[in-house]
């Protein structure tokens, strides 16, 4: 899941996209963004594979969608609650891998616009980002 969410971030959200994305680079201070729209795009397909996949007796779908939901639940405790804190649970952390993860965000975070952006995922950070 993380190289398709990566990919999805790189070409889809900062490509064709953009109109929906560009509010979590450039904030608007509000609650809610349109990026966060963006969580149907996993949630239907995973649904669908869940829903799908247990009507049909098909294990494999089923797998799919958990992995998609469990992706999802992923990212929400890591880019909205970690990275950033949306909601206070963790913002007192000092775990190695997790400066490393705000870090590298906060180099994707420093181009505001769609083009020439750094590090598009989530879970698997350049080693440099762990340096002090």
């Amino acid at each position: 899941m993380e190289f398709v969410a990566w990919y999805t971030h790189k070409f889809i959200m900062h490509g064709l996209l953009w109109n929906l994305h560009e509010d979590h680079h450039q904030p608007t201070g509000k609650l809610f963004q349109k990026n966060d729209l963006f969580f149907l795009v996993f949630a239907v397909p995973s649904w669908l594979c869940i829903m799908l996949g247990m009507t049909s007796e098909n294990y494999l779908s089923v797998g799919f969608g958990a992995g998609i939901a469990l992706y999802g639940l992923t990212y929400f405790l890591v880019h909205d609650v970690l990275i950033h804190g949306r909601f206070k649970w963790f913002d007192k952390t000092e775990n190695a891998y997790f400066r490393a993860i705000r870090k590298a965000h906060k180099v994707h975070h420093k181009n505001l616009y769609k083009k020439d952006g750094r590090c598009f995922g989530m879970l698997f950070v350049p080693f440099k980002y762990f340096k002090a």
